[in-house]
This record gives C-alpha cells, structure tokens and sequence, in this order.
C-alpha cells in the first residue's frame, strides 16, 4: 500500500514515499508524500491551498516551525499534493483544483493508508486555505482529532455566501488561524458569525491571506508565521486538557 523510497539520509532528512495501489484502484494518480518528524504521537496531515504545491515556501516554512516547536511533544509533519496537483508535477500544465467530492475522496485514502502504515495516536489535519477548507469537510465524516485552518477562505472572491458550513459540520475541534487584512474574511466580519464561537480564532496582525503584513504595521511575515505555528501548537496541546 505504501512503498517507501530509498532515502540519502545525509542530504535529506525528510522522508519520502508513495501511496500506489488505493489510488490507482480509485482512478487516481499515485502520490509522493513527504514526512518529517516522528508519525508515530501526533501526526499532522498538512495540504496545500488552491494554488501552490506541498513544497512551497509557506508549507515549508510552516514544516520546520512546527518541527522546531513541536519537537518534545512528538510531533511529525505530512504532506501531498492534491490530485491536480500531481498531474501539473508530471507535465508542468496548470490546472484548476478538482472539485470537492474527488479531493475528498482522495484525502481519506490518504488518511487510511497513513494510518495503516504508522498508526499515528492522533491525527491532525491542517490546511492552507482551500486545504483548510478541505479538511473541514472531510472531518464531519472521518473522524480525527483535530482541524487548524490556515488563512480559511470563507468568502468567495467572486461573491456568494459565506463557506460556514464545513466549519458548522465538523465533527472534530478547529482552530482557525487568520490574517486581519485576509481578502477571504478579515477582521470585523468573520467574528461576528455565530458559528466561529465554537472555533479557536486567533488573528494575525495585519496580515494578508498568506499572513504577510503591509510594512508600515511595525511587524513582518516571519513574525506572523511564527505566531501561527505557536498557536497550532498551542491548540495541539490544549487538546489533551
């Protein structure tokens, strides 16, 4: 279910493998994950948003904070690119993101065979933005043990309602961590709905939808990223209270 790949521990320290045989059973194409840290306490399943791919600056910057903060609480980081996402790694075409019911699909085959392969005591699922929302959705039906939504796109640049339900239905405990300035919902609108008391919200000060600030706000992206992980980490641990 899981073949590991060889692995030159004095140059890379994260390790790499791939999931075949479930997917492709399921019509999808095999997928390369990426692990660092220990699975085996609590394992974070970390997917990218609409638009750039597991290794991206963000997701690696997040990686190495968590690692670096969450390292005496056992803590280990996943990643894998959404089907789409793999079809633009094999022949470079961009392509918009799948619809829902086949990233969901996708993500709980993930889910079982990372289970199976390491039997992580809790997993948690974080998500940047549509990952975010992904992971929302997908924890109303398979349980986990917690969700943390990075930059949660809840309005529609295009105009609609606000994506309150994944939030509403999730089954498991979520902590939505937001930038102020965030175009998807900032500060001033997204506190005031009902819904968001059963979330932990944290704000970051002046931030964009990927946390950077303007540079007159006194602060700088690597602060606000910093903050991000603490209270990712904070939420981990507040779980066990």
């Amino acid at each position: 279910m899981v073949n590991k790949l060889p692995l030159d521990e004095a140059i890379i320290k994260s390790q790499y493998f791939l999931i075949q045989s479930p997917l492709e059973t399921a019509d999808l194409l095999e997928s390369e994950c990426v692990l660092d840290g220990s699975p085996h306490d609590t394992l974070i399943i970390f997917t990218h948003g609409a638009g750039a791919n597991m290794h991206s600056d963000y997701m690696q910057d997040m990686v190495k904070g968590l690692l670096d903060k969450g390292a005496e609480h056992g803590i280990g980081v996943l990643r894998f690119n959404f089907p789409y996402m793999r079809a633009n790694v094999l022949d470079g075409k961009r392509r918009p993101p799948d619809r829902a019911p086949k990233i969901l699909k996708d993500f709980n085959i993930h889910i079982k065979a990372i289970r199976a392969e390491y039997s992580p005591k809790r997993i948690i699922l974080m998500g940047k933005s549509m990952g975010g929302r992904m992971a929302a959705i997908l924890a109303a039906d398979t349980p986990v043990d917690g969700v943390i939504c990075l930059g949660y796109p809840f309005i529609p640049l295009k105009g609609g309602e606000p994506r309150l339900a994944p939030i509403e239905e999730c089954q498991a405990p979520v902590c939505v961590i937001q930038g102020e300035r965030d175009k998807f919902g900032g500060k001033g609108q997204v506190e005031l709905w009902p819904v968001m008391e059963k979330t932990r919200l944290h704000w970051l000060t002046d931030g964009d939808h990927s946390f950077k600030p303007r540079k007159s706000s006194g602060t700088t992206q690597e602060a606000n990223l910093n903050a991000a992980i603490s209270h990712s980490i904070d939420f981990i641990r507040g779980l066990d209270a």
